[in-house]
């Protein structure tokens, strides 16, 4: 208990409720220079923000930067209330299955709400906020799910640990009714680090991609229809043209028999046992540019 209330009157003054005129959302100041992180799916189409502190004091903001991919943007502020200081970004992969987490934010407009709860699972994916006339975009990897309740208003606001350092940006709840249903998601601690700073400096972020559709989870009865012999893997299904997958000569599976496609088993040494694992190193351990080997 005494944990829990140091961490809320030390974290929630930096916690801040977004106002837009589509709706609100939360977000958490990043730094003293009054850049403040939320989500990208709070401040899309809006043509003003209004950034609301837990003492009551308002600010006009500005978006730096977002990105559309792993649902993160930055807005800015032109300055801070006196006293109110960025909260500490966690060290990564840190995070274990069970460990307590807390969410503040604002949910259905209640300012400086905390929420408890544990690290349900780690290594989830979070589909792009990107609507591409293929059907197909990014997934976020590694993606924390946790059963601390997050509802409409939360988005963009941090998970904390017992330490009050941010380990997440809460982004989404699996909830038919649009409300807590226990199963939240939340931008692992490992894109902001990653993400955010490129969001200050240039406003966007750029992604790796190679171009290729895989089978995201190879069950036995697609192992059979595939012809393989295993259910590890990566198996490649379609092929941009004029892609880097499409120069590399990666084949993908035929269209009619679903046979005859590439099942990548490694990348640059790494094991491949699904496209999370691909997808993964991709995303945080590549840049654009970079070759990598396939096996």
């Amino acid at each position: 208990q005494t944990d829990l209330i140091r961490v809320y009157e030390v974290a929630n003054p930096s916690v801040v409720y977004i106002v837009t005129d589509t709706g609100s959302g939360s977000g958490f100041v990043y730094d003293r220079q009054g850049h403040i992180v939320t989500n990208q799916h709070v401040i899309a189409s809006t043509r003003s923000l209004e950034v609301v502190f837990s003492n009551g004091d308002r600010r006009r903001a500005s978006v730096v930067g977002s990105d559309e991919d792993g649902d993160l943007a930055i807005i800015q502020v032109d300055s801070l209330p006196e006293g109110v200081q960025p909260l500490p970004i966690a060290a990564e992969d840190h995070l274990r299955v069970g460990q307590l987490v807390v969410a503040i934010g604002n949910p259905f407009g209640e300012q400086g709400s905390m929420s408890m709860g544990i690290v349900s699972g780690l290594g989830r994916s979070l589909p792009s906020q990107m609507d591409l006339a293929t059907g197909s975009a990014y997934s976020l990897p590694e993606v924390i799910q946790t059963d601390a309740p997050i509802n409409p208003g939360n988005s963009g606001g941090p998970l904390l640990n017992l330490n009050g350092e941010v380990v997440g940006v809460n982004a989404a709840i699996a909830s038919a009714s649009g409300t807590s249903s226990g199963v939240g998601f939340s931008i692992p601690v490992k894109a902001v680090r990653m993400i955010v700073p490129e969001l200050i400096e240039s406003g966007i972020h750029e992604y790796s991609y190679i171009g290729a559709g895989f089978d995201g989870d190879i069950t036995l009865d697609e192992e059979e229809l595939y012809g393989l012999a295993t259910t590890r893997g990566a198996y490649v299904v379609s092929v941009t043209p004029g892609s880097p997958a499409a120069q590399a000569g990666l084949r993908a599976a035929s269209s009619s028999s679903g046979r005859g496609g590439d099942l990548v088993v490694a990348v640059d040494a790494q094991p491949v046992n699904n496209f999370n694992d691909l997808n993964s190193y991709l995303v945080f351990g590549t840049q654009p540019g970079q070759t990598v080997e396939l096996t």
